[in-house]
């Protein structure tokens, strides 16, 4: 039978793990320490940052290396390679001759993973593609927090008919089927005559705002909850209690004692929530009801390479494997910055 160590051990956790060296240290730079001390976290983050960095240098990539177009069409194109010339779109190789064929990867600079049904090249494609899936992913997580905390901090601080009129308007969102609100809404979004137009500001179909936007408010429920929850909990806190015998206002309980103890919740969720939108992002584009050409994302390039999956799968195969690098990265990173934040999460068990 398992059972939890006392508390007491528990508070030396510190003391532990970081060698005795916690006097004086501010609760973040503890946690700094701890989340170093996390081999399998601080490896996760190194290949999401390098994930982040090679998708960003997709120009350069196609500019200097590839010394190709990732839009435009290339059906007639021919290339070297090894001293001989290669045409991108090959005849089919049956009896008959019939059909065609990308290049398959050559391994090398140019068309390293092949070519797709249109003779572009497939890495510099998912390259692009994780640049637009990136900014989608990570706008849309930021937006859907930010929101999500300042509704969380009204609607928990204030309650009455403030708590229930957000919690009831997130729970009209949390009813919806994801896929099929987001689907809804890109659809009535995406084929507006003229775009989207807010005020001054006119979005056209292809405008990556428009999916970003549309994930970003699907998903602030899913932080909303948690903030509400800690703020309900932090209102009825001694110290918050104190600052209001002293007199504090309401803004600066918010700002100054309320704020700084969720802000560890949400930097916990972020990454979880980036993961998320990159696989929302993903499907919609996959349905091309997200990122619209000539634009790519990795949810787009899969479903050009649907149709090649018995000749050409590497088409499909480069972006499903930056996705499941980049969520992978991103829930381990996740977990870490939980660990380190909050380390009486992780109690230890005897057996």
């Amino acid at each position: 039978m398992a059972v939890f160590e006392p508390e007491a051990e528990l508070a030396t956790l510190d003391i532990e793990e970081l060698g005795g060296e916690v006097a004086g240290r501010s609760p973040w730079a503890l946690a700094g320490r701890r989340l170093l001390h996390n081999k399998l976290a601080i490896a996760a983050a190194v290949v999401f940052v390098l994930i982040v960095a090679v998708s960003f240098a997709a120009p350069l990539y196609a500019r200097h290396i590839a010394h190709t177009d990732a839009f435009t069409s290339n059906l007639s194109g021919t290339f070297r390679l090894h001293g001989k010339t290669i045409q991108v779109i090959q005849q089919g190789t049956g009896k008959l001759g019939l059909g065609e064929t990308p290049v398959a990867p050559t391994w090398h600079a140019k068309y390293f993973l092949g070519a797709d049904s249109q003779g572009r090249d497939v890495a510099t494609r998912v390259l692009y593609g994780g640049r637009a899936s990136l900014e989608i992913g990570i706008g849309s997580a930021v937006l859907a927090s930010v929101l999500a905390v300042v509704f969380g901090l009204i609607a928990g601080f204030f309650g009455g008919w403030t708590d229930a009129l957000l919690s009831r308007l997130m729970d009209l969102i949390w009813a919806f089927p994801v896929y099929l609100l987001a689907i809804s809404l890109a659809t009535v979004l995406l084929t507006a005559p003229n775009g989207l137009r807010i005020g001054f500001v006119h979005l056209n179909a292809s405008s990556l705002w428009i999916p970003l936007g549309i994930i970003g408010v699907i998903y602030v429920p899913y932080v909303f909850r948690p903030i509400r929850g800690q703020v309900l909990s932090l209102r009825e806190r001694e110290f918050v209690e104190a600052a209001i015998a002293q007199g504090a206002s309401n803004l600066r309980l918010i700002f100054s004692e309320v704020l700084p103890n969720v802000a560890s919740t949400v930097i916990v969720l972020l990454p979880l929530m980036i993961a998320t939108t990159i696989l929302t992002e993903s499907a919609l584009s996959y349905l091309s009801i997200g990122v619209q050409p000539p634009k790519a994302s990795w949810g787009t390039i899969i479903e050009d390479g649907q149709g090649l999956l018995y000749t050409r799968p590497w088409v499909a195969i480069a972006p499903g494997i930056m996705i499941v690098l980049t969520v992978l990265a991103l829930n381990v990173l996740g977990d870490g910055l939980r660990d380190a934040l909050d380390p009486r999460s992780k109690l230890r068990m005897k057996g």
